[in-house]
């Protein structure tokens, strides 16, 4: 299986897109007007503590003010038991506590009063991007990401990433790690550190502690709200957490680009420096590779499948639907089995298209019911085994008697439609227009109202050429009726310049 990191470069939008065995399985978006702020650490100042909602907004600087949970403030000694900090630096929350306000052991964490008020300064870090109209989600847990370790600066733990296996490997690292650590700071080894030198490893460490003094020491002189730290952009960034011995190639088409990846790549990759390369063909790099193409298909409501079937994935603000049909897939003679197939194959294609779209939230799929309880059985565990590849913590619940799996899977930024695509400003968003018959009775109505207010004897009538056309058609024996009634002669003019739901009605004086 081949692996490939691809980089578009230009001065006004960075698109990466990370290719396994000729699929892109990732693709990532930055632009300098809409720079994303994850991992971004800023002086903020309290603006409104809500004891009820057990939380506050600060503000960072930005438009919205950012928000922020008591889990997110509470002590780190009394919370450690709830936070788990994996390798890539994300939070799970495995359980819900008994009480909203009690760790995993029972005891009492503060309350939000107790720990913030209006007006106080405090050091936050952002750990989810605004998301739609909601502002960032914040912390006061920092963690600066470094190419092998994680550092956490504020709790005395030692965390291995759960895709290092081997337990002499993870024992020996934790070994290593206790051994170069200062005391009461943590550390996580990401995945990429399983085979690397002690000397990298303690590199790392210290780069990352020097990092940090240098953010304190920022914070100290600065007046909130003021950013503080920025994390690497997007280019650098793709080495840091997606370049890793796995990957074959990495290759960019920006020359400026390219040197400063190398001389990222020489202070903390040197040995993958072999597998960058500069891209120089007469082709654009996302057009020879077809990502340009896979990019338009991601977009799309509808994914067909090879066998035939479909499935078709609807965004909403809450949560993200996805419905499992059959198509033009009519299997052989057996309708069960024929079930399964699509199925087992919608499994694999939704696990893909997740990652792909970057979903997150409340997911539900609407599998096609089947009586066979093995049958249920398999296809939930092929899902399972699907979504492995799958970075983002996912949850899934056991399907249903109707068919449906419910899961989460975490959101840390917008998913593909929300970063290339708006809202549709002739239908609100919705997504449909009025039918064009409802188009013509609108008109007939106006003109049966208001034609005893003129004393002409026609009325112009300009619309969207498919709905003259309906007009003039299928509509042709309401039209003189109308006219009958009204007393006027109605004229269609067909205007390639109007929206189909536009019209306008001309009265002759």
């Amino acid at each position: 299986m081949t692996t490939e990191i691809l980089i578009n470069s230009r001065r006004y939008e960075v698109r990466i897109g990370l290719v396994e065995s000729g699929y892109l399985t990732e693709f990532h978006l930055q632009r300098p007007t809409e720079k994303g702020l994850m991992g971004n650490i800023y002086l903020g100042r309290v603006v409104r503590v809500l004891p009820g909602m057990q939380a506050a907004f600060v503000d960072i600087g930005l438009e919205r003010t950012g928000f922020l949970y008591v889990d997110d403030v509470s002590p780190l000694p009394a919370k450690i038991d709830k936070l788990l900090v994996t390798a890539e630096g994300d939070e799970e929350y495995p359980t819900v506590p008994a009480h909203p306000h009690t760790n995993g052991r029972g005891q009492a964490l503060p309350n939000i009063e107790e720990l913030l008020k209006e007006g106080q300064e405090i050091m936050v870090q952002v750990s989810k991007d605004p998301i739609g109209t909601k502002g960032a989600r914040l912390t006061c847990h920092i963690t600066l990401p470094g190419r092998n370790l994680v550092f956490i600066p504020q709790t005395d733990h030692i965390g291995i990433s759960r895709k290092i296996v081997d337990e002499d490997t993870r024992d020996s690292l934790r070994a290593l790690i206790e051994r170069l650590r200062p005391k009461d700071v943590g550390f996580i080894v990401r995945t990429v550190a399983e085979n690397i030198s002690a000397e990298d490893i303690e590199a790392d460490m210290e780069f990352l502690m020097l990092l940090w003094d240098e953010v304190q020491d920022r914070a100290k002189i600065s007046r909130a709200p003021s950013p503080v730290y920025e994390d690497l952009d997007i280019t650098l960034r793709s080495v840091r957490d997606l370049f890793t011995s796995e990957v074959d190639y990495l290759i960019i088409d920006n020359e400026d680009s390219y040197d400063k990846l190398m001389r990222f790549a020489s202070t903390f990759t040197p040995k993958l420096k072999n597998k960058i390369s500069l891209y120089r063909g007469d082709l654009p790099l996302f057009e020879a590779y077809g990502i340009d193409v896979e990019i338009s298909k991601a977009l799309e409501k509808k994914v067909w499948l090879r066998s035939g079937g479909y499935i078709i994935i609807e965004n909403t603000e809450a949560l993200t639907v996805i419905d499992v049909n059959t198509g033009r897939f009519v299997g052989k003679d057996d309708l069960n089995e024929t079930i399964f197939k699509t199925n087992m194959e919608a499994a694999k294609e939704i696990a893909y298209q997740l990652r792909l779209r970057n979903i997150g939230g409340i997911i539900i799929i609407d599998f096609i019911d089947m009586e066979d309880e093995q049958h249920r059985e398999e296809l939930f565990n092929s899902f399972k085994e699907a979504v492995k590849k799958d970075k983002s913590r996912i949850n899934i619940l056991k399907l249903s008697e109707f068919g449906l799996v419910q899961m989460t899977r975490k959101r840390h930024s917008e998913n593909l439609n929300q970063m290339m695509c708006e809202p549709c400003h002739y239908c609100a968003g919705e997504g449909v227009l009025k039918s064009r018959r409802t188009i013509c009775y609108e008109i007939f109505r106006k003109i049966s109202r208001n034609s005893g207010r003129t004393t002409g004897n026609a009325v112009t009538v300009r619309v969207h050429p498919r709905i003259a056309d309906m007009l003039l058609k299928e509509e042709e024996t309401t039209m003189k009726q109308l006219e009958k009634d009204t007393a006027k002669r109605l004229i269609v003019a067909p205007a390639k310049d109007l929206h189909i739901e536009k019209y306008e009605i001309i009265w002759q004086r």
